[in-house]
Protein backbone atom coordinates (compact mmCIF):
# COMPACT_ATOMS: atom_id res chain seq x y z
CA UNK A 1 0.00 0.00 0.00
CA UNK A 2 1.46 3.33 -1.03
CA UNK A 3 0.27 6.72 0.14
CA UNK A 4 3.06 8.67 -1.52
CA UNK A 5 2.17 12.13 -2.80
CA UNK A 6 -1.12 12.29 -0.87
CA UNK A 7 0.40 15.17 1.04
CA UNK A 8 2.58 17.62 -0.84
CA UNK A 9 4.54 20.46 0.73
CA UNK A 10 5.57 23.80 -0.66
CA UNK A 11 9.31 24.54 -0.24
CA UNK A 12 8.61 26.99 2.59
CA UNK A 13 6.54 24.45 4.55
CA UNK A 14 8.97 21.62 3.87
CA UNK A 15 11.93 23.74 4.95
CA UNK A 16 10.15 24.53 8.22
CA UNK A 17 9.38 20.84 8.71
CA UNK A 18 13.06 19.93 8.32
CA UNK A 19 14.29 22.92 10.31
CA UNK A 20 16.33 24.40 7.45
CA UNK A 21 16.03 27.46 5.23
CA UNK A 22 14.43 27.60 1.79
CA UNK A 23 17.85 28.55 0.38
CA UNK A 24 19.27 25.33 1.80
CA UNK A 25 16.51 23.35 0.06
CA UNK A 26 17.28 25.15 -3.19
CA UNK A 27 20.97 24.30 -2.83
CA UNK A 28 20.22 20.66 -2.06
CA UNK A 29 17.97 20.56 -5.11
CA UNK A 30 20.78 21.88 -7.33
CA UNK A 31 23.33 19.52 -5.80
CA UNK A 32 21.02 16.52 -6.01
CA UNK A 33 21.12 15.98 -2.23
CA UNK A 34 17.35 16.31 -1.95
CA UNK A 35 15.68 16.75 -5.31
CA UNK A 36 12.42 18.65 -5.46
CA UNK A 37 9.47 17.38 -7.44
CA UNK A 38 7.99 19.62 -10.13
CA UNK A 39 4.40 20.40 -11.05
CA UNK A 40 3.36 20.77 -14.72
CA UNK A 41 3.82 24.52 -14.22
CA UNK A 42 7.38 23.90 -12.92
CA UNK A 43 6.63 24.71 -9.30
CA UNK A 44 8.70 22.82 -6.75
CA UNK A 45 7.10 20.61 -4.10
CA UNK A 46 8.10 17.83 -1.70
CA UNK A 47 6.29 14.76 -0.38
CA UNK A 48 5.91 13.17 3.02
CA UNK A 49 7.87 10.13 1.85
CA UNK A 50 10.79 12.45 1.13
CA UNK A 51 10.55 13.68 4.71
CA UNK A 52 10.66 10.10 6.01
CA UNK A 53 13.58 9.24 3.75
CA UNK A 54 15.47 12.36 4.82
CA UNK A 55 14.95 11.39 8.47
CA UNK A 56 16.14 7.87 7.72
CA UNK A 57 12.82 6.28 8.57
CA UNK A 58 12.21 2.98 6.80
CA UNK A 59 8.75 2.92 5.20
CA UNK A 60 9.01 -0.64 3.87
CA UNK A 61 6.81 -3.24 5.57
CA UNK A 62 5.07 -0.43 7.42
CA UNK A 63 2.22 -2.04 9.33
CA UNK A 64 0.98 1.16 10.92
CA UNK A 65 -2.65 2.07 10.40
CA UNK A 66 -4.35 4.48 8.03
CA UNK A 67 -7.25 6.11 9.85
CA UNK A 68 -10.29 8.07 8.75
CA UNK A 69 -11.31 10.62 11.37
CA UNK A 70 -14.73 12.31 11.16
CA UNK A 71 -16.23 14.63 13.77
CA UNK A 72 -19.38 16.63 14.44
CA UNK A 73 -20.27 18.67 17.50
CA UNK A 74 -23.56 17.01 18.47
CA UNK A 75 -25.46 13.79 17.87
CA UNK A 76 -28.09 15.82 16.02
CA UNK A 77 -25.56 16.02 13.16
CA UNK A 78 -25.47 12.31 12.39
CA UNK A 79 -26.23 12.97 8.72
CA UNK A 80 -23.21 15.24 8.41
CA UNK A 81 -21.05 12.64 10.17
CA UNK A 82 -22.27 9.97 7.75
CA UNK A 83 -21.51 12.28 4.79
CA UNK A 84 -17.97 12.87 6.04
CA UNK A 85 -17.29 9.16 6.40
CA UNK A 86 -18.83 8.37 3.02
CA UNK A 87 -16.81 11.08 1.29
CA UNK A 88 -13.53 10.00 2.91
CA UNK A 89 -14.09 6.36 2.01
CA UNK A 90 -14.73 7.35 -1.60
CA UNK A 91 -11.56 9.46 -1.52
CA UNK A 92 -9.53 6.50 -0.27
CA UNK A 93 -11.11 3.97 -2.61
CA UNK A 94 -10.38 6.18 -5.62
CA UNK A 95 -6.70 6.19 -4.66
CA UNK A 96 -6.38 2.58 -3.70
CA UNK A 97 -5.87 3.42 -0.03
CA UNK A 98 -6.90 0.69 2.38
CA UNK A 99 -8.47 2.14 5.53
CA UNK A 100 -7.65 0.26 8.73
CA UNK A 101 -9.81 2.23 11.12
CA UNK A 102 -12.73 4.67 10.87
CA UNK A 103 -13.28 6.94 13.87
CA UNK A 104 -16.62 8.72 14.23
CA UNK A 105 -16.39 11.32 16.97
CA UNK A 106 -18.82 13.66 18.70
CA UNK A 107 -17.70 16.84 20.42
CA UNK A 108 -16.77 20.45 19.82
CA UNK A 109 -13.61 21.20 17.90
CA UNK A 110 -12.69 23.39 20.87
CA UNK A 111 -12.76 20.41 23.21
CA UNK A 112 -9.32 18.90 23.83
CA UNK A 113 -10.80 16.16 26.02
CA UNK A 114 -12.62 14.20 23.33
CA UNK A 115 -12.12 10.55 24.32
CA UNK A 116 -11.73 9.07 20.83
CA UNK A 117 -9.51 11.96 19.71
CA UNK A 118 -7.23 11.49 22.72
CA UNK A 119 -7.11 7.74 22.12
CA UNK A 120 -6.05 8.46 18.54
CA UNK A 121 -3.25 10.77 19.75
CA UNK A 122 -2.14 8.04 22.16
CA UNK A 123 -1.85 5.64 19.23
CA UNK A 124 0.12 8.27 17.32
CA UNK A 125 2.60 8.49 20.20
CA UNK A 126 2.79 4.69 20.27
CA UNK A 127 3.86 4.76 16.59
CA UNK A 128 0.74 2.84 15.53
CA UNK A 129 -0.68 5.40 13.09
CA UNK A 130 0.76 6.17 9.68
CA UNK A 131 -1.88 8.49 8.24
CA UNK A 132 -4.95 10.35 9.52
CA UNK A 133 -7.39 11.47 6.82
CA UNK A 134 -9.92 14.24 7.51
CA UNK A 135 -12.25 16.33 5.35
CA UNK A 136 -11.11 19.63 6.81
CA UNK A 137 -8.66 20.91 9.41
CA UNK A 138 -11.41 21.92 11.84
CA UNK A 139 -12.74 18.35 11.88
CA UNK A 140 -9.51 17.43 13.68
CA UNK A 141 -9.22 20.53 15.87
CA UNK A 142 -10.76 24.01 15.60
CA UNK A 143 -7.70 25.98 16.72
CA UNK A 144 -4.03 25.01 16.89
CA UNK A 145 -4.13 22.61 13.94
CA UNK A 146 -0.59 23.47 12.79
CA UNK A 147 0.82 22.61 16.22
CA UNK A 148 -0.93 19.23 16.26
CA UNK A 149 0.18 18.51 12.71
CA UNK A 150 3.81 19.06 13.71
CA UNK A 151 3.23 17.00 16.85
CA UNK A 152 2.03 14.08 14.74
CA UNK A 153 4.97 14.52 12.40
CA UNK A 154 7.32 13.98 15.34
CA UNK A 155 5.90 10.47 15.57
CA UNK A 156 6.04 9.97 11.79
CA UNK A 157 2.29 10.39 11.33
CA UNK A 158 0.91 12.55 8.56
CA UNK A 159 -2.51 14.21 8.49
CA UNK A 160 -4.16 14.36 5.09
CA UNK A 161 -6.68 17.20 4.77
CA UNK A 162 -8.99 16.64 1.80
CA UNK A 163 -10.39 20.20 2.12
CA UNK A 164 -14.02 19.52 1.35
CA UNK A 165 -15.57 22.80 2.51
CA UNK A 166 -19.14 21.52 2.09
CA UNK A 167 -18.59 19.01 4.89
CA UNK A 168 -17.49 21.65 7.40
CA UNK A 169 -20.83 23.16 8.48
CA UNK A 170 -20.84 26.89 9.16
CA UNK A 171 -23.30 26.48 12.01
CA UNK A 172 -20.63 24.60 13.96
CA UNK A 173 -18.29 27.55 13.62
CA UNK A 174 -21.05 29.81 14.90
CA UNK A 175 -21.63 27.45 17.84
CA UNK A 176 -17.93 27.47 18.70
CA UNK A 177 -17.77 31.26 18.52
CA UNK A 178 -20.83 31.48 20.78
CA UNK A 179 -19.12 29.07 23.19
CA UNK A 180 -16.01 31.26 23.28
CA UNK A 181 -18.09 34.39 23.87
CA UNK A 182 -20.00 32.61 26.64
CA UNK A 183 -16.78 31.64 28.41
CA UNK A 184 -15.37 35.15 28.24
CA UNK A 185 -18.72 36.64 29.27
CA UNK A 186 -18.77 34.42 32.35
CA UNK A 187 -15.21 35.39 33.18
CA UNK A 188 -15.98 39.07 32.68
CA UNK A 189 -19.09 38.75 34.85
CA UNK A 190 -17.00 36.99 37.47
CA UNK A 191 -14.42 39.76 37.44
CA UNK A 192 -17.10 42.42 37.79
CA UNK A 193 -18.73 40.50 40.64
CA UNK A 194 -15.33 40.08 42.30
CA UNK A 195 -14.60 43.78 41.88
CA UNK A 196 -17.93 44.72 43.48
CA UNK A 197 -17.20 42.35 46.36
CA UNK A 198 -13.81 44.00 46.88
CA UNK A 199 -15.40 47.45 46.85
CA UNK A 200 -18.03 46.25 49.32
CA UNK A 201 -15.35 44.77 51.58
CA UNK A 202 -13.43 48.05 51.44
CA UNK A 203 -16.56 49.95 52.45
CA UNK A 204 -17.09 47.59 55.38
CA UNK A 205 -13.45 48.00 56.38
CA UNK A 206 -13.78 51.80 56.34
CA UNK A 207 -16.95 51.63 58.45
CA UNK A 208 -15.17 49.45 61.01
CA UNK A 209 -12.24 51.86 61.12
CA UNK A 210 -14.56 54.83 61.62
CA UNK A 211 -16.44 52.90 64.32
CA UNK A 212 -13.21 52.39 66.21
Amino acid sequence: MNTSNITNYKPKDFAELLGVSVKTLQRWDREGTLKANRTPTDRRYYTYDQYLQFKGINTENDNRQIVIYARVSTRNQKDDLHNQVSFLRQFCNARGIIVDQCIEDYGSGLNYNRKKWNELLDEVMEQKIKTIIVTHKDRFIRFGYDWFEKFCMKFNTTIVVVNNEDLSPQEELVQDIVSILHVFSCRLYGLRKYKKQIERDEEIAKELQNGN
